[in-house]
């Protein structure tokens, strides 16, 4: 009795805390709906987060009393949809086209090869092993994900881009997930959780030492070589109109420059005689 009154408790905070993970981006998402742009964000995050959602429902419904799992999962699909929706309403173009390439190649092509070769070539156990260690990479990737943006933490100096809250729920739901795969013997739920734990630490020292540091500016060698082929442009164009001598001569018109020259040997063999 005590037993199960574990998994439940497990599930239970497992699901409050995953949670808190799917909305710890709201800031941010509320950020890129006010300033109409996804600054340097990127959506690999919430793509991969999309697939690992839909499989661990695909998975839930394979196993019995796996309620918890479907129902964060079905909660996940819903907020990671529409951080995607968001995030391309308001990308820049060449981002914009990535995020849809990714959903049509992973969430739609990839996720419908996987029910139709676990339909038709597997059944019972097998197919719950099979989609388990599907649901396994994708949590993998979901954990993984960050990663670009702890290399961007660490190029920039700067955890902007990096939410505290984010790295907090995900080590926490972690652990709660782990122990809610180990009560219930199911190592496709708690190993996963073990590489989550590890990069929510991860994340978590890195916002540590980078938290008050000045950030660093990375410059964009594209940037700089346009700029200085604008600045050879402005220094051309500045050599083409330089101005030249406003020169008068007795009668106060203009001398032209071509007589300049000629008046000053005229002006010395005066000075001579």
């Amino acid at each position: 009795m005590a037993y199960h009154l574990w998994i439940f408790v497990s599930g239970i905070l497992g699901n409050i805390l995953s949670f808190m993970v799917y909305l710890a981006p709201l800031p941010t998402f509320v950020r890129v709906y006010r300033k109409k742009s996804t600054e340097r964000f990127q959506s690999i995050p919430y793509v991969v987060a999309l697939i690992s959602a839909v499989l661990w429902i695909y998975y839930a419904t394979l196993k019995s009393n796996a309620y918890p799992l479907m129902t964060i999962n079905a909660i996940g699909c819903v907020v990671e949809t529409i951080y995607i929706i968001v995030f391309i309403i308001y990308a820049p173009k060449k981002a914009r086209i990535l995020t849809l390439k990714l959903l049509l190649l992973l969430n739609f092509g990839g996720l419908l090869l996987i029910f139709l070769l676990t339909h038709f070539f597997s059944k019972g156990t097998s197919r719950i092993h099979i989609v388990g260690w599907f649901c396994v990479v994708s949590s993998a990737g979901v954990f993984a994900a960050p990663l670009s943006i702890m290399r961007k933490v660490i190029k920039t100096k700067s955890v902007e881009y990096m939410p505290f809250t984010l790295s907090v729920f995900l080590t926490l739901g972690a652990v709660m997930w782990f122990f809610y795969g180990l009560f219930l013997k199911d190592m496709n739920i708690a190993v996963p959780n073990v590489l989550g734990f590890i990069f929510g630490i991860l994340q978590m020292i890195l916002y540590a030492v980078y938290k008050n540091h000045p950030m660093k500016m990375v410059e964009d060698p594209k940037l700089q070589l346009s700029e200085h082929k604008l600045g050879s442009m402005v220094c051309s164009d500045v050599k083409a109109v330089a101005p030249q001598p406003n020169n008068t001569n007795n009668k106060g018109g203009v001398v032209e420059p071509q007589n300049i020259k000629g008046n000053t040997r005229d002006h010395d063999a005066s000075n001579n005689v």
